[in-house]
């Protein structure tokens, strides 16, 4: 079925922009560190999720991480605005302006997937392609969105100490 080759590919497009975002991550973290050495916990959840990045088995795990993956880079650039001399150093603002173009990137992506697989679910539930695409195993699919979990720690402020 053309639909779920569609589907394929727009997960296959996520996944170059989301294999550019993985790589970006330890020169940012460490870029960071320089600075905000003391910031701790939040190296350690984006370290985290990364490695459950690359630690999930089935496309919807990978989903889901790179989900948390996201909302834990939200968090260390939310501390990041409390250092002004990482603010202004070039290597920083280089893997930010990166970053962020890889973000609207994978946006972009996403959207075009969960389309593509919105109409793939439609094709597989709708009479009569419905009846074909039970006997050839064709089922629902998953969106690739956040979970309430997920999408309320990328809407948390991070805690910031000074310790």
């Amino acid at each position: 079925m053309a639909l779920r080759q569609t589907r394929k590919n727009a997960f296959s497009d996520i996944d170059v922009q989301l294999k550019q975002r993985y790589d970006l991550v330890p020169n940012l973290i460490e870029t960071v560190k320089g600075y905000a050495s003391h910031e701790k916990e939040v190296f350690e959840t984006v370290t985290k999720m990364r490695a459950k990045v690359s630690d999930a088995k089935t496309d919807g795990e990978r989903m889901k991480a790179e989900g948390a993956l996201g909302g834990a880079l939200m968090n260390l650039f939310a501390v990041a605005e409390n250092y002004p001399d990482l603010k202004a150093d070039t290597n920083f603002l280089k893997l930010q302006d990166e970053l962020s173009d890889l973000e609207n990137k994978i946006s972009a992506a996403r959207r075009f997937f969960n389309n593509a697989t919105n109409e793939l679910n439609t094709s597989v539930q709708q009479f009569p392609s419905n009846l074909i695409a039970k006997n050839f195993g064709f089922k629902i699919e998953e969106f690739f969105e956040l979970d309430e979990a997920e999408a309320e720690a990328a809407r948390k402020a991070p805690k910031v100490s000074f310790k």
